[in-house]
């Protein structure tokens, strides 16, 4: 790490958390906590000018080449002030065609495209590649609540990760091999560990702490003249792997082809790789759905079968509990006390909220494999499956 990177990185991880910190305290003591114009401007006007000062070196430095983790770390530390900049109005892409910060924006670009990921932080940033020091990870703030969303965020995208690699073991064997039921126990087992750390994010997050004080930081913001949708905690491949291998959500369904487009730039390249491979891939229920004429009366038929219907079931019981308890709780039960002037830009990935809803509706029902008229999903498949296999729960 360069002298001037090593700065950098000192300055994210102590001045840069004590004045957002700040900030936020001020901003959550108002009657008004969506509020955050002529508040705190001394503050805002030392984070920008201290932050400006450690990036100019930087960008005259470029990427020199120290490897990835080096530059996506660089990245990183470039991102979480730029959010910052963002989440204390300092920057607006609703009224700006290009970003007010040209050093900011140039490092990102040149970082971005050299490393083929979308130049600004992402949510490996703060997550699945945070490096903590003495035990103290990067994040915006030193708030209780931020550490609880970061940390139960990173263990059940590890889960989902853990998921996704089981399922991409089974293709080169084929659903019959006997190794298959190891492979989707350790999925579900992994899928229901998600489902736990999500239960205890939900009891332990503070949800207006979380709405005020946290996900203002994952606001888009521009980098050069371009927008940047926010960091999703959806941005890895594990969880699209687990999807599309189920065969509950299908590449050419153009909504959910689409979201994939949209995240590619923002997940790690050795996952960008991994959701290409997955996307060549037949899925495992189709598979099974083949198999039922010549093989639904035999043991392993009956057996993998079992063991892929409840992961499948586990999968969306975690889509279920992602969109029921955390989402409307966190995000949308919240944002009915806030001002209607602070709606227009309240979601991290940039549409209204009622668009967004219905977007993560649609993913929670197809994870389900729910029947809708509206629209294509696993269901009759998945119905099909379980009488092949005779199964009998109520799932």
């Amino acid at each position: 790490m360069s002298k001037a990177a090593e700065k950098f990185d000192q300055w994210i991880r102590t001045s840069f958390v004590e004045m957002n910190t700040a900030l936020e305290e001020l901003y959550f003591a108002q009657e008004d906590r969506a509020n955050v114009d002529g508040v705190g401007n001394d503050i805002k006007d030392a984070l920008a000018r201290e932050g400006r000062a450690l990036v100019s070196p930087l960008a005259a430095e470029g990427n020199t080449d120290e490897g990835f983790d080096r530059a996506f770390d660089l990245l990183g530390n470039l991102g979480l002030f730029m959010g910052a900049l963002r989440r204390h109005e300092l920057t607006n892409p609703a009224r700006e065609e290009t970003s007010p910060f040209a050093e900011c924006s140039a490092l990102g670009m040149h970082i971005g495209a050299s490393l083929g990921v979308a130049p600004r932080f992402a949510t490996a940033h703060l997550a699945t590649h945070n490096r903590a020091i003495n035990g103290v990870q990067k994040s915006f703030t030193s708030l209780k609540d931020e550490f609880v969303f970061i940390d139960y965020n990173t263990l059940g995208i590890l889960c989902y990760k853990r998921a996704g690699d089981a399922l991409m073991r089974i293709p080169p064997l084929g659903v019959s091999n006997p190794a298959a039921f190891m492979l989707f126990n350790d999925a579900k087992n992994a899928l229901e560990d998600v489902a736990r750390y999500n239960k205890i994010l939900f009891d332990e997050l503070d949800a207006e702490r979380f709405f005020y004080c946290v996900r203002p930081y994952y606001k888009p913001y521009r980098v050069g003249r371009a927008e940047y949708r926010g960091a999703n905690a959806g941005d890895f491949a594990g969880i699209n792997e687990i999807d599309l291998l189920l065969g509950l959500c299908r590449a050419n369904d153009p909504e959910y082809a689409q979201m994939l487009v949209d995240k590619m730039l923002f997940m790690m390249p050795d996952d960008q790789q991994d959701l290409r491979e997955c996307l060549r891939r037949k899925s495992l229920l189709d598979e099974f759905i083949e198999a039922i004429p010549a093989s639904s009366d035999q043991q392993w038929f009956r057996k993998n079968g079992a063991a892929f219907i409840e992961t499948c079931i586990a999968h969306g019981r975690t889509a279920a509990q992602h969109h029921n308890m955390l989402f409307r709780s966190f995000i949308v039960k919240p944002s009915e006390a806030v001002d209607t002037r602070h709606l227009k830009q309240i979601t991290a990935s940039g549409p209204p909220l009622p668009v967004l809803a219905n977007s993560l509706e649609r993913l929670r029902d197809l994870r389900l494999a729910a029947p809708r008229d509206d629209m294509e999903t696993a269901y009759e498949k998945m119905t099909a499956l379980k009488e092949a296999v005779g199964w009998s729960r109520n799932d």
